[in-house]
């Protein structure tokens, strides 16, 4: 059964913004920052020593409470995290007055924290909206039959036993025009019908159709995907176990050889304030985060700082067809007369279609100067329509004839117009290409670019030469592309709308969706999304997040050098505490600085 697939992914209700400050570790790094603004604005101002003392213990217990569990869990593991580091490099500095410099720590980290716990919320919901799509598809077992009445959604996959139509399958498929459907057809569930009747017998119990397998496979892959870390938290573990060693070899050597412990002490904890991560992970995430608001106010919702550094190790990128390079819907892009001019052709075309429903008629009315009523509308599913137009009788719809195989053979769906059952002229129609996507396409040739799609090789191969793709891959149901993502190496940026797409968009590296045509499971497994659906900012913002990538790596060069520095010094010198917190601060100032150069509108247009 579909809904308990469902319900194993994700038992809690999506979490919208305003909800996301629920989240525990949400709440205890804004009241770390409260706290800490209150008593550093008490120490400044003069304050009584025992209400700013308070405050920042208060900071450090709200803050330090999930780094610390998180420590003692990895202890518990057997290993050691700068969590735990973290903590006690501030309960040091408290211990011998720097209280405030401990504060800043514990503000910075839980601020972390809470990011990474939202983002993390956001992937674990991000399969919801398939409830939408499956109907009454839970109650199906294979062999039972259902009618499908038009405009509804088929509620499980099977072969039609009666009736014809035609059905909306690019939420599955990502064909841009629907496809004609009699009896034999295999039909999916979560498919939209069009105008006919369809009696059809489920061949695969729920738990198995095409829908669900959707859903296996955008958890699966979101689960794998959720593992990825900044660079910086790779090398953690070796980090702290060394600093921590560090300072315990400080604090106990001189002590066996007879030093004193309040001087012992203050070197040791000067030692693990220098050593401590603060600008190290300033360095990381001032570039990442105005990279991703600069990327916001140009129209692309990069969802998190680890999305950001994926964008900028890019190496291949795959673009779907329907929605994505094109704009999702058809277009008349060719009228070929036979017995009559193009303009006449159309406009007893569209009289005739004026009453129809089907995409491909709305096209046609849409394409012609001048609609003239008709009259005795009939529609004839999967075939075409018949009406009579300024006294003469007109069919609308498909046939088989040498000029509509000729328009077919363009890679458009071709429709005939008869007129008093004379063929007067064949209609061409076509899902138009974005105007901005060559360039865009172009922008990322370095990167040799692949379109992957479920529509036919014809409609595929006639986007891909409009586009300057050269690599095409038809005919993909969700799960062949998501094989085709994975053949084409680890670091691959996938383009997609669809439901259809979501699994290769979770399997990808990285996933981008696009915003206004984008389903709603799209948005949310895509990692990020853009928003006016504009292509060239795909580029654009691939660069500014190897712009981004190259910033922190410089950045971690010159806060590597201070803490080196420092360290040296007070080692093998004597390191005042004032000037190690200076300098410790100082290199955390000038690494968020140098990040935030990333907000600059030259950073976007690189």
């Amino acid at each position: 059964m579909l809904r308990p697939v469902v319900q194993v992914i994700g038992q809690a209700a999506p979490i919208r913004p305003v909800r996301r400050l629920l989240l525990p570790e949400v709440r205890w790094a804004l009241a770390a920052l409260v706290l800490f603004l209150a008593g550093l604005a008490a120490d400044l101002g003069g304050g009584p020593w025992w209400l700013y003392w308070t405050l920042y213990l208060g900071c450090y217990a709200a803050g330090g409470w999930e780094p610390l569990l998180a420590g003692l869990r990895a202890l518990r593991e057997r290993t050691l995290d700068v969590d735990l580091l973290m903590v006690v490099a501030a309960v040091g500095a408290a211990s011998i007055g720097q209280v405030l410099d401990g504060g800043l720590l514990i503000v910075i980290f839980a601020t972390s924290g809470a990011l990474e716990a939202v983002a993390t919320q956001r992937t674990a919901d991000s399969v919801r909206s398939l409830l939408d799509l499956t109907g009454e598809a839970d109650s199906y077992q294979a062999g039972d039959e259902f009618v499908v009445r038009p405009g509804e959604r088929i509620g499980g996959d099977g072969v039609v036993l009666d009736g014809a139509s035609e059905v909306d399958q690019s939420s599955i498929t990502g064909e841009s025009m629907p496809v004609p459907k009699a009896a034999g057809d295999e039909v999916f569930a979560g498919t939209l019908n069009g105008t006919g009747v369809l009696r059809v017998r489920v061949t695969r119990d729920s738990s198995d159709t095409v829908l669900a397998r959707i859903v296996a496979m955008v958890e699966e892959a979101s689960a794998t995907k959720a593992k990825t870390q900044l660079f910086i938290e790779k090398i953690e573990q070796r980090y702290s176990v060394c600093v921590v060693v560090a300072t315990l070899a400080l604090f106990l050597v001189p002590l066996a050889f007879g030093a004193g412990l309040r001087e012992t002490l203050l070197r040791a904890m000067t030692f693990m304030i220098v050593a401590s991560p603060c600008a190290v992970v300033l360095a990381t995430m001032p570039p990442l985060l105005s990279a991703i608001a600069n990327a916001g106010r140009h129209g692309v919702l990069v969802k998190s700082a680890v999305v950001l550094e994926r964008l900028g190790t890019t190496e291949r990128v795959a673009f779907d067809k329907t929605g994505t390079l094109t704009e999702g819907s058809p277009r008349v892009v060719e009228v070929r007369p036979l017995s009559m001019s193009e303009e006449d052709v159309l406009r007893y075309a569209a009289g005739a279609e004026q009453s129809s429903e089907h995409p491909l008629g709305r096209a046609i009315v849409a394409a012609a100067d001048r609609v003239p009523v008709a009259r005795d509308f009939r529609a004839e599913p999967g075939r075409g329509v018949h009406a009579v137009v300024d006294g003469r009788q007109v069919f609308v719809g498909r046939d088989d004839s040498d000029a509509v195989r000729e328009v077919e053979a363009g890679g458009r769906t071709a429709v005939l117009v008869r007129v008093d059952g004379e063929p007067a002229g064949v209609l061409g129609l076509a899902d138009r290409v974005r105007p901005d996507a060559r360039a865009a396409v172009a922008a990322l040739a370095g990167t040799s670019p692949v379109l992957l799609t479920g529509d036919n090789a014809r409609a595929a191969a006639r986007v891909a030469a409009e586009v300057g793709i050269t690599d095409v891959r038809a005919g993909l149901l969700p799960q062949d592309k998501v094989a085709a993502v994975r053949e084409l190496g680890e670091r691959v940026l996938v383009v997609g709308d669809g439901v259809n797409d979501a699994p290769a968009l979770a399997a990808a590296h990285t996933g981008i969706a696009m915003g206004r045509a984008g389903s709603d499971l799209a948005l949310e497994t895509a990692d990020a999304v853009v928003v006016r659906d504009e292509l060239t900012a795909i580029p654009a913002v691939v660069a500014l997040a190897r712009r981004a990538r190259r910033l922190v790596l410089a950045n971690l060069a010159i806060a590597g050098g201070f803490i080196v520095g420092l360290v040296l010094w007070d080692l093998f010198g004597e390191l005042p505490l004032p000037l190690g917190v200076a300098g410790h601060e100082g290199s955390t100032v000038l690494v968020a600085l140098n990040g935030l150069r990333l907000l600059r509108e030259k950073a976007w247009r690189g």
